[in-house]
């Protein structure tokens, strides 16, 4: 019965309910962003679906917002998501065996709260020719939660007027989001250094500075983990 596919995929979805209810509120905050970044309800929305990565969704709307050139944008969101890689050699051991269709669709749903999920049910003892629907399972719950909470912050963005200026939340979801995982010497000098490199290269043309920051933090959280 546990290896049946229904199973696999229900209780995926199970494990991933609870994560939700810390991801809504960032999609909500996302949504209403957006809209005042100057994107339309449409692409906003289509963002979710298309990138379906909240960091990267929250730095490039201000990279929209600030009118940073296509080419930094992308450079960003591909720095910011390099972890992505580091759960791809996570997880690959365990899908080798799925046809390229699954191996797109799981691609496509590996998130931080999918992996977290998804990684700790494969480690468990146990048949494994039914578990990629316990990850397809949780990544898809994640995926219309994510859709679902950006869709109620682009209307709750809509009817809030623009003399509001909410851009401020911005910032604060970004602190939200690091101190929690701010736990040791490496990625408290990885945040501090990525802190000060952005203050001291603020002034750097097409909002380089904030891709110089990411590459400096990274740089610094390595060499302490390697010391």
């Amino acid at each position: 019965m546990q290896n049946d596919s229904s199973f696999q995929f229900l209780s995926g979805a199970r494990a991933e309910l609870p994560i939700l209810l810390g991801v809504a509120p960032f999609g909500m905050i996302y949504g209403i962003l957006a809209l005042g970044a100057g994107l339309s309800p449409l692409a906003a929305q289509a963002m979710s679906a298309v990138v379906f990565a909240g960091s990267s969704q929250f730095m490039l709307v201000q990279l929209v917002g600030g009118g940073a050139p296509a080419l930094v944008m992308v450079l960003t969101g591909f720095v910011i998501n390099l972890r992505h890689a580091l759960y791809s050699a996570s997880i690959a051991p365990h899908t080798l065996s799925l046809n390229p269709v699954w191996k797109g669709v799981l691609s496509y749903l590996l998130t931080d709260e999918a992996y977290a999920v998804a990684i700790l049910h494969y480690n468990v003892d146990g048949p494994a020719e039914r578990k990629h629907w316990y990850f397809f399972g949780a990544g898809l719950t994640l995926w219309t939660g994510w859709q679902i909470s950006t869709a109620i912050g682009i209307f709750l963005g809509a009817q809030i007027p623009a003399s509001w200026g909410l851009d401020f939340t911005l910032a604060l979801t970004f602190i939200a989001l690091v101190f929690p995982v701010i736990r040791d010497r490496p990625t408290w000098l990885a945040a501090i250094a990525a802190g000060l490199t952005s203050i001291l290269a603020s002034g750097l043309p097409y909002k380089l500075g904030l891709v110089t920051a990411a590459l400096v933090g990274i740089l610094a959280g390595l060499l302490a983990e390697r010391k």
